[in-house]
Order: structure tokens, then C-alpha cells, then sequence
């Protein structure tokens, strides 16, 4: 978290949390959602600033109950998740296998490839707790390259370097966030809070 940040929070401690305004897109993109996002469900607009997205890439976090956020200065914005709350790019380590990097573009180093039942490919490291991203869509080809199957389609190897192959194991989309302990929606819980 960035210094000027920490100063903000300690000065306006009580600022009030903002929910639906920030999603991170199923690519890896930052979107700001205005009010007509918001009901209408869209995506909203690309954030393209690069100095603001090194900001958010710098503040972005989770709480315990596992909702990501942004901290903006004084003001916790929640991030509404187009699936995971990491997005990785695969690509060609110059014949030194693959290599992957999230969406802040940061090394993101693999222990298990998952498959889901809707045909997307997921990476979990071996942090704790691990961290879970989707591969963005297109890069799918690539791993195709490099993943080896079962008939069953939902198990198999992908050789990840020289020597090294990950295990592919089957998922199911509906149990993702639960398994990595994230919220897709806060602003979902937001609003069965206040029910």
C-alpha cells in the first residue's frame, strides 16, 4: 500500500466503503462503473490512465471475508470480479517453457491448472492462501500447445518448463470463488446487508 495512502486512512478513518463502482473484467481490465453500469449490468468504461491503474494495481487487496478492494486514498472501493480476482497472461519464456504474469504485471508462479466446466483455464500458486487467476482468453491457444489432455477433458499435464509439468484438474465455475475464499459481487452483499 502506498505511503500516501496510509496517511490518508489514518487522517479519515471513518470515510464510508463504495461498492459497484470497480470491476476487474475477465481480461485483466479495470472498468469504472457509473450509475447506469451499475443498473443496466454492463461492464462500464476501461479505465486507460496509466498513472491511475498503477495506483490501483499498487492498493488493490482483500479483506478477511475475502471481498478485493482498492483502497483509494481514505475510501475502501470494492472490486466487482468478472470471475477471479487475478487475470494472468501466458507466454513463451524464450524456449525456457511458459511463463505467467497478472494483470499488475507481476510473475504469477503456478502449482495447479484447473479446468472448468464452462472451458476456461485457471492457475492457483502456492501461496497461502493461494491465489486463484483465469487465464485470459487469449492466450487459450498457447496452453493448448502445451497442455496434454485426458479424454475425460478435465484432467491432464501442461508442461510448464523444461522438465516441470502441472497437474490439470477439473473445477466446477459455481464453486471457484468459494474454494479460493473470494466474493465475486461485494456489492451483492452490500445490498443483503441492507435488506
Amino acid at each position: 500500500m502506498d505511503d500516501i495512502v496510509r496517511q490518508a486512512l489514518a487522517k479519515w478513518p471513518n470515510v464510508p466503503h463504495c461498492t459497484g463502482w470497480l470491476l476487474l473484467d475477465r481480461r485483466g481490465n479495470w472498468r469504472m462503473r457509473d450509475d447506469e453500469a451499475q443498473a443496466s449490468g454492463a461492464p462500464g468504461e476501461p479505465i486507460r490512465h496509466t498513472a491511475l491503474l498503477a495506483f490501483i494495481n499498487r492498493n488493490y487487496e482483500a479483506d478477511a471475508s475475502g471481498q478485493w478492494f482498492f483502497q483509494n486514498g481514505p475510501q475502501r472501493v470494492y472490486v466487482e470480479l468478472g470471475y477471479t480476482p487475478w487475470v494472468v497472461r501466458l507466454a513463451d519464456s524464450n524456449g525456457d517453457g511458459l511463463a505467467l504474469t497478472d494483470q499488475a504485471g507481476q510473475p504469477f508462479e503456478p502449482s495447479t491448472v484447473y479446468l472448468d466446466d464452462e472451458g476456461g483455464v485457471l492457475f492457483a500458486d502456492a501461496s497461502t492462501p493461494a491465489r486463484i487467476a483465469v487465464l485470459h482468453d487469449h492466450d487459450l491457444d498457447l496452453f493448448s500447445e502445451h497442455a496434454d489432455l485426458a479424454d475425460d477433458g478435465g484432467s491432464g499435464t501442461l508442461r510448464w518448463r523444461a522438465g516441470v509439468t502441472l497437474s490439470l484438474q477439473a473445477i466446477s465455475r459455481q464453486d471457484v470463488a468459494a474454494r479460493f475464499g473470494f466474493v465475486a459481487s461485494p456489492a451483492q452483499v452490500a445490498a443483503a446487508r441492507s435488506e
